[in-house]
């Protein structure tokens, strides 16, 4: 986290404000779409006509292509006008389990200032297969168990999206069990056994199954797992969690071995059968990296630098087993609350160095703000100081034109240093600073001006040529060849 500076007062444009200069903003997206694996430097669209530009504008307009994120995966081709991929994608890595993914860009012109905004749809192929956590699965089941009894089995993940994820579970053909494939609230499917017949431990201890997890591609993709079940004695209570579910708020710059919160589960059951132990059910790496749970005492600690900026909330599924396998659910909820640990940024677009004297409003730089925290955290504040002849002026998004206010003089001053300040509104402040140096090229205005307005010169009569009578003095407020002076005698009037 940086040092909070403090604020000077000066000229402030508030961020978020997003009106003025719309004109200069296409309100429409323009929308392609792209399948995933597609080789780079493969067409899309024809940018120049679906703008309706002609194809020399493009480069003579300077335009470009840019990604919120700041990475360059597509590109123009000035010469044809076409849009095309600069690098291969892979949807699952941009967007995970998100659908759809939208590669969101802008076409920015530079002259005069126009922006597009852009929508890409990375279409999903069917090029994983779904994957079960573990190679085995262990349940125990008690002998006394009736039949249509459910059991949760983990679940299965494929990366792939739609129609080409998982679609359903199947399992080894047996007379005791069938499996049901279940739809979550979140989207995920999840596989119930589904108990058939009565069970007899005396008869079959031990049962030996295959699960099949099955995607919905042309062809389907499967992944398999075996599941081993134990035909377990008696125990007739179930560990129950004293509350459920359980809620939490944690700071994102919580310190690692931090406890978070401890669940509770009793079982009413004496000896081994009513000894309970705690665990994470079924869950992600993300979780099991992030979190511990302490088997015994049932206390939840934090293993990994939360970020707000990256998840803001963790739904975490807790499990009481006891001695005799019987176990009970539970549902923790942990709320990551954000803190102002990230700095706004300030990404330049263009800069024009030298502006000639004389000219009238110039753009200077155009360049985009950027805070990675939210609510007031992220709400920013972008000034020049005062005493400078030029302005910051919102144009689109968190886009800012900086240009001069007034045509320059050189020979008032040759050179300003601007210092962009970039303030969010979190607390403590943090801020970015950017600086810009701009000089002021010469322009011939200023005609030569002599020492005195009246020379008088003496010579003496009969004299001979050449000879020197004195001299006069000229000088020009330009500079270089604008102030090169020359001199000459006009015949009299």
């Amino acid at each position: 986290m940086k040092t909070p500076e403090r604020i000077q007062p000066n000229r402030q444009v508030v961020a978020f404000v997003l009106m003025g200069f719309l004109s200069q903003a296409h309100l429409e997206p323009i929308r392609y779409s792209v399948m995933e694996e597609t080789e780079s430097g493969s067409f899309i669209a024809h940018l120049a006509k679906d703008l309706g530009l002609g194809i020399g504008e493009l480069a003579t307009r300077s335009a470009r292509v840019v990604s919120d994120d700041d990475k360059q995966r597509l590109q123009l081709d000035h010469q044809t006008g076409d849009l095309l991929l600069r690098e291969k994608l892979d949807r699952e890595e941009l967007c995970g389990p998100v659908e759809p993914c939208i590669l969101h860009f802008q076409v920015l012109l530079e002259t005069p200032v126009q922006f597009f905004e852009g929508e890409l749809s990375i279409e999903d192929t069917n090029d994983h297969s779904p994957v079960f956590p573990t190679g085995e699965i262990l349940l125990k089941i008690l002998e006394n168990s009736q039949p249509g009894t459910l059991f949760p089995l983990k679940l299965a993940r494929d990366l792939d999206v739609g129609s080409n994820g998982l679609q359903k579970y199947t399992i080894s053909p047996n007379s005791h069990f069938h499996v049901l494939t279940r739809n979550h609230s979140e989207g995920k499917k999840y596989p119930d056994l589904v108990q058939d017949k009565a069970l007899d431990r005396e008869e079959q201890p031990e049962f030996t199954l295959t699960l099949i997890a099955l995607d919905g591609g042309s062809p389907p993709r499967s992944g398999t797992t075996t599941v081993r079940i134990l035909i377990m004695d008696v125990n007739d209570n179930a560990p129950e969690f004293v509350h459920t579910p359980y809620e939490v708020q944690v700071l994102e710059n919580s310190p690692l071995e931090s406890s978070v919160l401890s669940v509770s589960a009793r079982d009413i059951d004496s000896g081994n059968f009513g000894r309970v132990s705690y665990g994470f059910f079924q869950a992600s790496d993300e979780i099991k990296q992030t979190f511990s749970i302490n088997e015994v005492t049932g206390e939840i600690r934090l293993t990994m630098k939360l970020d707000f900026e990256h998840i803001k909330s963790y739904h975490i599924e807790v499990e009481a087993i006891d001695g005799g396998g019987l176990s009970g659910k539970g549902t923790v909820v942990i709320h990551v609350v954000d803190v102002n640990d990230n700095a706004p940024e300030l990404t330049l677009s263009s800069l024009t160095n030298s502006i000639p004297e004389n000219a009238p409003e110039t753009v200077v730089s155009i360049f985009r703000i950027r805070d990675r925290d939210s609510g007031d955290n992220g709400k920013m504040i972008c000034s020049i100081p005062d005493n400078l002849p030029f302005l910051l002026k919102p144009t689109f998004k968190n886009f800012y034109t900086l240009v001069t206010e007034s045509p320059l003089d050189r020979e008032s001053q040759a050179e300003y240093n601007i210092t962009i300040t970039v303030t969010d509104l979190g607390t403590p402040r943090l801020k970015t600073q950017h600086n810009i140096t701009v000089t002021v090229s010469d322009v011939n205005d200023n005609a030569p001006a002599f020492s005195q307005t009246t020379y008088t010169l003496r010579v003496r009569e009969n004299n001979s040529p050449a000879l020197h009578i004195g001299s006069v003095s000229a000088t020009d407020s330009d500079a270089g060849a604008n102030a090169q002076v020359t001199y000459s005698l006009l015949p009299p009037q």
